[in-house]
């Protein structure tokens, strides 16, 4: 018994240890991704916002496997905010700019986005669709956008529609 208490006692000092050695890891490749999406993030914000400026920030814990994530953004002519203080438009523009960032981090083959540009002005949709081009070009992503919005569907390169109509 004694002997089966050792091996298990050396099996849980190995499982620690590799524990360790994986959340070690993980906080190196979470901070190494967080920089390089913080980065990216302030580059297309930069784009749709035609100025201004944003940035991540890992909150409430060292611990970057634990932290929760800020959003801190300045459009153009504002100070530098959370996202909670924005308008719905430049909130969606802020959302989107993550996605994309992300996007442009570590590219998806797909992309489906479903009413993004709905809290949208006609001038941040034509900057939303100017964006979409790019990133096709960059990232090869194709993207099928769910929309009711007639700028959106003008600058898509092909459109599908289905109309279901229920007689009552």
């Amino acid at each position: 018994m004694e002997t089966d208490r050792d091996d298990l006692y050396s099996a849980i000092v190995k499982l620690k240890a590799s524990i360790e050695e994986l959340n070690q890891k993980g906080r190196e490749r979470m901070l190494e991704a967080f920089e390089k999406i913080n980065r990216k993030f302030n580059d297309v914000y930069t784009k749709l916002f035609s100025g201004g400026s944003a940035k991540l920030e890992l909150v409430d814990s060292d611990d970057p496997l634990e932290a929760g994530l800020e959003m801190l953004v300045s459009p153009p002519g504002k100070r530098l905010q959370s996202i909670s203080l924005l308008s719905g438009g430049e909130h969606a523009l802020t959302a989107l700019s993550l996605i994309f960032a992300v996007f442009l981090v570590n590219p998806s083959p797909l992309c489906v986005l479903d009413e993004v540009d709905a809290p949208l002005d006609d001038a941040n949709v034509t900057r939303f669709c100017g964006l979409l081009d790019e990133l096709t070009k960059i990232t090869k992503t194709k993207f099928i956008i769910i929309t009711h919005h007639a700028l959106t569907m003008s600058r898509m390169h092909r459109l599908y529609g289905i109309l279901s109509l229920i007689h009552i």
